[in-house]
């Protein structure tokens, strides 16, 4: 009987799923032997922030359009090793395949194959593969076979390569992936270090950066090379039910990091193979231990939802940057979607979890923001703007790389989104000396660009015209409610901490008034804005309108649609979307998510009218109607749209995993649970929980970090808080001081 995962269409979709990745580098879960010749798959290696400047081709450009583009390289491919006896090849689509299963280890870092094969020939062998990217040595990745005889005995070759001939994936029907296919990084260097190791180094022709792989084994081999690959080789022997061990060690260095990426990645394989593939796997093993302390979700009642929660943690820790010079990408380290650019999905979707269990991580992908502020000051100055600093929505160096500007460049909200990841953080850890070094100044600036585009009308309102918000179905709109509301909030903390840091640090205070050329006429500006933003209202309805153009839109024929237009923005004009009121994710509920700044009685109102209108074409948008629905006490939608949200890719509900992983909906599957359900808020005045238990279930635990104490949160018959240090929290509505720990009774009520 046929694997039902050896399908082509399931394979690609399996490259994503079982990718290996430590947020530095990564690794397709492809088959190392490869497929048929008449198969496709997307072969990828990649490194996070490595990159190619590439033009932007525009049938009409203006001024202001970017010139230039970013493209995360699929580089040096080191993954192939193929095992022949008897002149038979080993591949899972010759010969017999009496059992064949994969798995990707989140306990212990790796992925893994089990075969049980019969040649064509009629030889029998048992072979294990382990591969892993190292969470302890981030440059390294180990490939290990063990080939076990059953019934033979005779000659058995390993050949294994290091090939610099790579392109990148390319799809000309999906604008979600790269339309054009070509080479983008060419080799520079080929061949044999210290006689036993190989090397090839590879450079782009315009962003000027240089990568080097280096290869090496833990048995004896020898090695050829051709056109840019290098071939090692070994001929041996094996014998009925003996055991063939080795591994393959792979060290990738980039000139993004290191001077002397050849002299560095020689030295860190030679170190790395004299302590042997065991103990990286042991030592990764114990750093998984660590993270699962904090990180691991347990869920009594289903633990299919328990593992994808827990596979969900995983990813967005295996593709998260751990400098300044990365970040976390639309699909992480898994795939080429999207280009490997970094959005807005970073600070809304994925840095919740970073903040709550991973506060270190989380300073990182923060300081990215802080690291490329000058470029984003000098697009806004390319946009018009006199000053302040305008956020890219598509970026990897931290220039613009959106070429479509009314869903991209028109985002402006991303400004207020950085800066509301930030004030979460510093809510969370208090840590003010990260706020003076680098958050005050990146908060600051993001905030001018209002004062740049959003003006006093003659009731002295304050509005924002021309801008798009997080639905892009909805483009190039006056006041879209999710913008105005977050401008807000930003300009409110930039008054808030101008006041406080300038009343308790003076000196740091003139400091960044010069530094920053601050006028207090311009924080006065800020505190009128925000205290009379417009936000568009519908007295008749009584919700907030997404923006000034809703209300006069007709609905989306919905029942005359067929389930094979979705997503819409492959079926139809964007012209034709603009027009009507229909949703690609969404937005005016995010902002009430994210602020929980209005009544209940209008978030139920509105969470009816705009959820009907949504499609969820985007990832980004089943987790919020889940956390939303949780917030409202809708007990079976938050519960349907958590399994959508959980289930994304597992499932392939996209039918896109094949181009990488969602991490964004990792994130909101994340979010789903610990802001959903357990309805947890931070605000200015503390921690804030409102439990809700869907029915499927008997128990949720998960544990995070607030303000240097570590709290574990239980809901099951009661809810029970325990933590490490003194706490106030603040429980259906009502505070209470935990020293030690906690039980309370809590009323969960559905609707």
């Amino acid at each position: 009987m046929k694997n039902a995962r050896l399908t082509n269409e399931q394979l690609l979709v399996d490259e994503s799923l079982l990718f290996v990745g430590n947020g530095y580098l990564g690794l397709r879960g492809n088959f190392e032997e490869g497929y048929p010749s008449h198969f496709q798959t997307i072969r990828g290696t990649y490194i996070n922030g490595f990159y190619e400047d590439v033009l932007i081709n525009y049938g009409e450009s203006a001024y202001g359009f970017p010139k230039t583009a970013q493209k995360m390289l699929n580089i040096i491919d080191g993954q192939t090793i193929v095992i022949r006896i008897d002149d038979d090849e080993f591949s899972l689509f010759e010969g017999e395949v009496l059992s064949f299963d994969r798995k990707l280890d989140i306990w212990e870092g790796y992925n893994e194959r089990n075969i049980d094969w019969i040649s064509p020939k009629g030889h029998h062998l048992l072979i294990k593969i382990r591969k892993m990217t190292s969470f302890e040595q981030l440059e390294l990745a180990v490939i290990e076979y063990a080939v076990t005889s059953v019934n033979y005995s005779g000659n058995i070759s390993i050949l294994s390569t290091l090939d610099g001939n790579v392109i990148n994936y390319a799809d000309e029907n999906d604008p979600r992936v790269s339309s054009e296919q070509a080479r983008w990084l060419y080799v520079d260097n080929v061949g044999i270090r210290d006689r036993n190791f190989a090397q090839v180094t590879s450079v782009t022709k315009q962003s000027g950066l240089k990568v080097t792989a280096t290869m090496g084994h833990d048995i004896d081999v020898e090695y050829e090379v051709k056109e840019n690959i290098i071939v090692a080789f070994k001929h041996d022997s094996i014998q009925q039910g003996e055991t063939l061990t080795f591994s393959k060690f792979l060290v990738y260095v980039d000139s993004v990091r290191s001077k002397e990426s050849e002299n560095e990645g020689l030295k860190i394989l030679k170190e790395a193979i004299e302590k042997s593939s065991q103990y990286w796997f042991d030592i990764q093993k114990r750093h998984l231990e660590t993270f699962w302390k904090v990180a691991k979700i347990e869920v009594d009642g289903d633990a299919s939802v328990e593992e994808a929660l827990n596979y969900s943690a995983y990813q967005l820790y295996a593709s998260a940057g751990r400098d300044a010079f990365s970040n976390i990408s639309a699909k992480g380290l898994s795939g080429e979607g999207y280009e490997g650019h970094y959005f807005w999905d970073t600070e809304i979707y994925m840095l919740p979890f970073f903040i709550l269990t991973q506060p270190d991580i989380a300073k990182n992908l923060l300081a990215f923001r802080y690291q490329t502020l000058d470029m984003a000051r000098d697009r806004a100055l390319m946009m018009g703007h006199k000053k302040g600093a305008k956020i890219p929505w598509r970026t990897i160096s931290g220039t613009e790389c959106s070429a479509y500007f009314p869903a991209g460049s028109a985002q402006y909200h991303i400004n207020a989104d950085v800066a509301y990841a930030y004030i979460q953080y510093y809510l969370f850890s208090q840590d003010i000396d990260f706020m003076k070094q680098i958050g005050y100044e990146v908060i600051l600036e993001t905030a001018r660009i209002w004062l740049e585009i959003g003006h006093f009308d003659d009731k002295g309102q304050f509005k924002i015209p021309a801008v798009t918000g997080p639905d892009e179905y909805t483009a190039i709109v006056n006041n879209n409610y999710y913008t105005n509301s977050m401008a807000k909030y930003h300009m409110y903390w930039v008054c808030k901490l101008s006041r406080e840091f300038g009343e308790t640090d003076v000196e740091w205070y003139r400091k960044m008034q010069k530094q920053l050329i601050i006028d207090e006429a311009e924080i006065f500006e800020m505190e009128k804005a925000y205290q009379h933003m417009y936000l568009p209202y519908s007295e008749e309805l009584g919700i907030y309108w997404q923006d000034d153009t809703f209300k006069d839109k007709a609905d989306w024929d919905f029942e005359s649609t067929p389930k094979n237009k979705y997503p819409l923005l492959l079926h139809y004009h964007p012209l034709t979307i603009y027009r009507y009121r229909v949703l690609k994710q969404a937005d005016t509920l995010l902002a009430y998510f994210l602020l929980d700044h209005v009544s209940e009685e209008i978030m139920n109102r509105s969470y009816d009218f705009y959820e009907r209108l949504t499609t969820h074409d985007s990832s980004l948008s089943p987790c919020v109607h889940s956390i939303m629905a949780a917030k409202l006490h809708k007990a079976e939608k938050a519960y349907q749209f958590f399994m959508k949200t959980v289930r994304l890719d597992l499932d392939n509900l996209h039918h896109n995993t094949k181009d990488g992983l969602h991490i964004a909906n990792a994130g909101g599957a994340y979010m789903s649970i610990v802001y959903g359900f357990a309805g947890l808020r931070i605000k200015e005045d503390g921690l804030h929980l409102n439990p809700i238990m869907p029915k499927e279930w008997k128990r949720i635990c998960f544990r995070i970090y607030y303000q240097q104490a570590l709290i574990t949160i239980t809901m099951a018959e009661k809810l029970t808080i325990e933590t490490t240090k003194p706490i106030e929290v603040v429980v259906n509505h009502k505070a209470y001081t935990i020293e030690d720990e906690i039980h309370l009774e809590y009323e969960v009520t559905s609707k």
